[in-house]
């Protein structure tokens, strides 16, 4: 007899050589980065603001967000544009262009060791195939507060 897993789908991208994955039912499109116009007296973590679609969307920087240093766009360089909330946002990542579908049973709480302020971008780590995907609070990540 087998069981049925329950499985939701994310969109895997890469941040200073590691996985990360966001449900994606909370992103809208991935596009390059283009450009992005500073906007004065933004949060450390906000490059700026950007154009998608008609629609102006403040574009956060990931590594910048998280603490690692930040680098110069390049080709791969990717923005998410994730809704949450009401809200729209770009997050600007190293790169993407994978979908996965990870189990519910395979999606374990984040360590006790980040629970910090990073702990509260975390909603779990998932082992799959040998590669370890370090799943997104979208939530977490948007709220000004956790600097």
């Amino acid at each position: 007899m087998s069981t049925t897993l329950n499985a939701d789908n994310y969109v895997v991208f890469t941040l200073a050589d590691t996985l990360y994955a966001i449900p994606s039912n909370d992103v809208e499109r991935m596009e390059m980065v283009e450009h992005v116009t500073p906007v004065p007296n933004s949060l450390p973590f906000v490059d700026g603001i950007v154009f998608s679609r008609g629609r102006v969307v403040p574009a956060i920087n990931l590594r910048r967000r998280f603490g690692f240093t930040a680098i110069e766009y390049n080709i791969q360089s990717r923005l998410i544009i994730v809704a949450n909330e009401n809200r729209i946002v770009g997050l600007i990542v190293d790169s993407a262009r994978e979908f996965v579908s990870i189990a519910t049973e395979a999606v374990q709480p984040a360590p006790d060791v980040v629970n910090g302020t990073s702990g509260r971008y975390l909603r779990g780590v998932a082992n799959v195939n040998n590669r370890v995907f370090l799943i997104l609070d979208i939530a977490g990540i948007l709220d000004a507060s956790v600097v």
